[in-house]
Formats: structure tokens, sequence, C-alpha cells
């Protein structure tokens, strides 16, 4: 008798313990779904109203289109003043130049830093520190005189200045952390059977290096395609708009045409997100071996 109620409350014990789990893995799920809902639910909401008219989403915001309609972005397409699609180019342009410029000079300069030992190595790893630290913003006057100066505004090639000067620290920083944890044996075996410097670094260590230079490129795509300070001072022309200063227009002083907005910024995001899946893979393992080997 003694054995079977210890048995019994032993499996009474044990389900409980499941009835348990059970309830607290429902309530984490639905936490985590609701969370990812709100996430998602901000796109779904901007892609139904860019598909109502003006008068109808300011009757109802948040209601789903009764007779949903392109017109807002036929309007942007055939509207030769709002110039959208070479905004697109614009920032294309200069996220993917400054993209490569980022990832080449932080990868050169990384593996210098830290292979290489001379004089001034722990000042200029100091000094690409201190760049993190300082606030973009608070250098935007003095860049604004100094380009105005030198006649450096307005044109094509503008914005890759302070776009890979700003983004320069972060990145050999990662990249430095990430060619300390490669062993040095790699090196010495190439140098034993003849291999060049410049065969080494780029032909055995950037292989090497992918995935922290596919974070670094990712951190930067984003960064470079989203930035409006420097481009809203340093760029006049309507000609050279970047992709938040082609919004701008949407926008007026006193009112707002808010579907053809959000029908701009979608069209605006496509080029961005279509980069984000096509490469999703190769972003998740990334990241994730970035931030281990770092």
């Amino acid at each position: 008798m003694a054995k079977e109620m210890i048995m019994t409350k032993v499996e009474d014990n044990s389900t409980s313990t499941k009835v348990k789990r059970g309830v607290l893995g429902v309530i984490i799920n639905f936490a985590l779904w609701f969370f990812s809902l709100t996430c998602i639910f901000p796109l779904i909401w901007m892609l139904y109203s860019s598909l109502k008219e003006k008068r109808v989403f300011n009757a109802d915001i948040v209601g789903l289109p009764k007779e949903p309609t392109l017109a807002n972005y036929t309007k942007i397409l055939s509207n030769k003043d709002y110039r959208l699609m070479e905004s697109v180019a614009n920032s294309a342009r200069t996220t993917i130049l400054s993209v490569i410029l980022i990832v080449l000079i932080a990868f050169i300069v990384g593996y210098i830093l830290s292979r290489i030992d001379f004089p001034l190595n722990k000042p200029l790893y100091v000094m690409f520190l201190m760049g993190m630290l300082i606030p973009i913003h608070s250098l935007m006057v003095p860049i604004y005189i100094i380009f105005s100066k030198l006649n450096l505004s307005n044109h094509w090639y503008t914005l890759l200045m302070p776009y890979v000067s700003f983004a320069l620290p972060m990145s050999i920083f990662l990249v430095e952390g990430f060619v300390k944890g490669i062993p040095i044996e790699l090196e010495e075996a190439a140098a034993i059977d003849g291999s060049t410097f410049s065969k080494t670094l780029f032909g055995i260590i950037l292989p090497v290096c992918k995935p922290i230079l596919v974070t670094v490129a990712i951190i930067n795509v984003f960064s470079c395609w989203n930035e409006f300070s420097f481009a809203l001072i340093l760029i006049k022309e309507r000609a050279l708009y970047t992709v938040p200063l082609g919004l701008r227009q949407f926008t007026g002083q006193f009112t707002s045409d808010y579907p053809k907005i959000m029908a701009a910024m979608l069209m605006t995001m496509a080029p961005i997100v279509i980069f984000y899946f096509a490469f999703s893979k190769q972003i998740i393992k990334g990241m994730v071996a970035g931030a281990v080997k770092g």
C-alpha cells in the first residue's frame, strides 16, 4: 500500500508539473506571438493604407480599404516631379560604394592592427576606439563648413566620405577582434610555402574573415541606406537626393497625403527588403559568427 501511495503521489506530481509547463509554454508562446504581431502590424497597416484614397484614409485610419486602388503608386511613378526612382538609384550607388570601401579598409586596417606590431599600433587603435564615442551629430556643423569651403558638397561622391569615415571605427574594432582569434599558424604555413603578404592577406585571411565582413557589410548597408542628417546638409541638388531626402517632398507644410507617403515608403523599402530576404541565411550566419568570434 505504501509503495502504491508513493507511486500515486509521484505520478500526480509529474502530471501537475507537465500541466504547469504546458500552461507556461502557452503563455510564453502567446506573448511571443503578441510581440511579433506588434512588429508586423505597422508594415501591414502601411501596405493596405497605401491602397486607400486620401479622403478614405482620413475618415478611417485603421480600417481596411473597401475599394483598394493603386492610384498612389501610379501617381508616384507617372509624376516626373517626384523622381523617386532616381533617389533610389542614388541611394543604391552611395550605399554599394560606401559598403565596399568600408569593408575593404576595415579588413586591411583591422588585420594590420591585430597582426603587425609597430610604434603607432596602440595609439591608432585607441584613436579608432575614440571615434565610436564621438556623437556624429555634434560634428555636423564643422563638416558642413569644411565641405562648403572645399567645394565638396553637391557631388555624387559627397556622402561617401562621411559614411565611410564614421563607419570605420566600429568596423575596424569588429575585424580586429575577429582576426585575433585566427591562428597565426595559417600565415606561418603560407610564408613557409612562399606566399607573399598580399596573397596571404587576400587569399587566406580574407575567406576566413568572411563571417565578420558579412556582419560589417550588413550593418552598414542599412545605416547608409537610411542615413538622413548628412544627406540633408550636404546635398542640395534634386538630382542627387537619396531616399530619405526624396521622401520629404511627400510631406507638405500644413497637410500631408499619408497614403501616398506610405506608398512611396514601401517602394523605397523594397530593395532593402529584397536584399535582406535574399541573403537572410548569410546575414544570420555572419551575425552569429561575428558575435561569437569577436
